[in-house]
């Protein structure tokens, strides 16, 4: 099975890293095109695949292809391929803001497969979140195929496609959110004498701590919460600051702007 990606930027290496690291698939079942030739470089050197600037002879080649171009490049792709991609090949889109029906539509071939898919940055660490939407003439194996692939670097669930906005906003953009809120605690910490490095790393090791306890324990967040929270201490103190400050409020709007300005891209 020959693996395609048009595009070699982050995500796409993150990808690559995460199929060839896990045994999913080898450095010689991957051919990639980007027309920046110091990313074509770095992906050689790093993953030892294949790479040229020709798109359209990765798109020949495979049976399982990535678009993984920003979206205001993918029509532009989609339209120098379309007439070439093989019957069969599996298309696998990571372009965010790109539905289904555009993707149909601008291949204008209805017997192809295609799947709309997006991932997040904490697959650069092996760690990412992706949904998943496969168009309805994907079969379940077909699906199946794509999806140990993509957990090759992280979690990957197939949703409907009306909720892939709400993926965006609660997985592809959340890691802005997160990091956000590490910066602020490490604030606070600095604040109190602390070193930075130090606080970021106190603060970091307890968002990945605090989300391990939630995927490993399977108890509800708020359960866990009320564990941390001994009667008049420290933490409760905390909590009651930020329910003050409209914490829950705050996070709950960025989330649904941020779906709302995924509906509209």
């Amino acid at each position: 099975m020959k693996i395609g990606f048009i595009g070699l930027g982050n995500m796409a290496g993150a990808m690559i890293g995460g199929m060839i690291n896990k045994g999913i698939a080898k450095n010689t079942d991957i051919l990639g095109s980007d027309k920046l030739p110091e990313i074509r470089q770095k992906l050689r050197e790093k993953c030892g695949i294949t790479v040229t600037n020709d798109n359209q002879e990765v798109a020949k080649a495979a049976d399982i292809l990535f678009l993984a171009v920003k979206p205001i490049f993918l029509e532009d792709v989609i339209l120098e391929i379309r007439n070439i991609i093989k019957t069969d090949t599996l298309i696998v889109s990571i372009a965010a803001g790109r539905d289904l029906a555009f993707l149909r539509n601008t291949f204008g071939r209805p017997e192809l497969k295609i799947i709309r898919c997006m991932p997040n940055a904490p697959a650069m660490v092996l760690e990412g979140c992706t949904g998943v939407s496969p168009a309805g003439n994907v079969s379940i194996d077909e699906l199946d195929t794509v999806l140990k692939l993509l957990r090759a670097f992280g979690t990957a669930s197939v949703v409907p496609e009306r909720l892939m906005d709400a993926v965006v906003g609660i997985s592809g953009s959340s890691p802005a959110y997160c990091f956000l809120f590490m910066e602020a605690m490490a604030d606070g910490a600095v604040l109190a004498g602390m070193p930075r490095n130090q606080a970021y790393e106190f603060a970091a090791q307890s968002m990945l701590g605090s989300a391990k306890m939630v995927l490993e324990t399977g108890k509800h967040p708020g359960e866990l919460k009320d564990m941390v929270c001994s009667p008049g201490g420290a933490s409760i103190e905390a909590v009651k600051v930020l329910e003050e400050k409209g914490l829950r409020s705050a996070v709950i709007g960025a989330v649904c702007a941020c779906i709302e300005k995924s509906k509209s891209m």
